[in-house]
């Protein structure tokens, strides 16, 4: 069996209300999607996480100048040979960014056609799942205005409450002191310590703002305290974990087993993110699982991409193991980005729902879903 094509797709969307998170303001939702086929007719499908202010084109031309070309007449089945090659290739102008987000989409992909070659979801290939179901938690809480929104966001939470959700989280970073208001507002508004909340700053700030937010944050149940710093000041990160008593998570903007053996080493987190479109797709995030695990830190990727991302990050999610076993051990969660965004429901054809609080995992072959091509050639640009 050979790659036969690679296409790659943009995908758009004007958003009628832009919102904002700490890093500016997004104004579209978008997505980069690939899609490789066999000579055997099997289909792969991938996607590069775009960040809120990422151009998705920079992945698109990464994977159709960089990558695509060096594909064709490959064996698919060779990922882990073919994420090697890749990379080497790359390593000059590459090893972070939308380059390794490039190598994520296509290496997801992969291993969607390995699981419909061998007829299995990808949590089978992988090991096995852990899990079937998963709890998932949602992200928003983002701003239309700015700051002086605390009002809005605690009738937010009490949405996301009332919609079933037990976990959620919060966005911060737009001041410390409009920070801790908004904080205030949702903990009175829930009234319910059985609400567990989770807080990201997308490192909005510098090591000593970010230590005065931890401090008034550990009144509350939080689960982690998400970017308190920019992803380049491990020492920041490093010195936060052992100041606070609140767990410190981050890696979302890292790429790589190369970038997360910097954090591991460092002890700079207790909670690593992974984003699947981002980190260098499954077969980097089975990399880094393994060394999370065996410095005793906890796996819980991020997502906040489009229906492949999402379903990429639930085949993990079923196979993550849990780094600190008990018989009533903390199991990961899934993000469930709650905010305005044409690809994630529409661009397949039996989307997943929350029911009694969870969400199950895909057991078709592959990632378990079904692309609808009328979506894509909807917004494709």
């Amino acid at each position: 069996m050979k790659i036969a094509t690679v296409d790659v797709y943009v995908l758009k969307s004007p958003l009628e209300q832009p919102f904002a998170f700490s890093q500016g303001w997004v104004r579209q939702r978008s997505a980069t999607l690939v899609r490789i086929q066999t000579d055997h007719g099997l289909t792969g499908w991938g996607e590069a996480f775009t960040q809120g202010l990422e151009p998705p084109e920079i992945a698109a031309a990464a994977i159709n100048h960089a990558f695509a070309p060096m594909l064709i007449g490959c064996n698919p089945l060779n990922s882990h040979v073919l994420w090697q090659s890749m990379y080497a290739s790359s390593r000059d102008f590459g090893r972070k960014g939308s380059v390794i987000s490039a190598i994520s989409a296509i290496d997801i992909a992969l291993w969607d056609i390995a699981g419909k070659f061998y007829q299995q979801p990808i949590y089978q290939l992988l090991g096995g799942a852990q899990r079937t179901t998963v709890k998932p938690y949602a992200t928003g809480f983002y701003r239309l205005k700015g700051q002086n929104e605390a009002d809005r966001l605690a009738e937010e939470a009490i949405q996301h409450r009332d919609a079933g959700f037990s976990a959620m989280k919060v966005k911060l970073g737009f001041g410390v002191e409009d920070d801790i208001t908004v904080m205030r507002a949702i903990a009175t508004a829930l009234n319910d310590d059985t609400i567990e909340l989770m807080v990201d700053s997308n490192h909005a700030y510098g090591r000593a703002d970010a230590l005065r937010l931890g401090r008034a944050l550990e009144q509350y149940n939080i689960r982690w305290y998400e970017e308190p710093v920019a992803p380049e000041d491990i020492a920041s990160y490093r010195a936060l974990r052992q100041e606070l008593n609140l767990p410190i998570a981050g890696g979302e903007n890292e790429h790589t087993g190369y970038g997360f053996n910097q954090l591991l080493q460092q002890q700079a987190v207790d909670i690593v993110q992974p984003d699947i479109g981002s980190c260098g797709g499954l077969t980097a995030a089975r990399d880094i699982t393994a060394m999370a695990q065996a410095n005793g830190v906890e796996v819980n990727p991020h997502v906040w991409g489009a229906a492949v991302a999402q379903a990429a990050s639930l085949q993990l999610l079923a196979y993550l193991p849990v780094t600190h076993h008990s018989l009533f051990a903390r199991q990961p969660i899934l993000e469930y980005d709650r905010s305005s965004h044409p690809f994630r429901n529409q661009l397949v054809k039996s989307p997943w729902q929350m029911q009694e609080g969870t969400v199950a995992i895909p057991d078709g072959p592959g990632l378990g879903i079904e692309i609808d091509m009328h979506v894509v050639e909807a917004y494709a640009c």
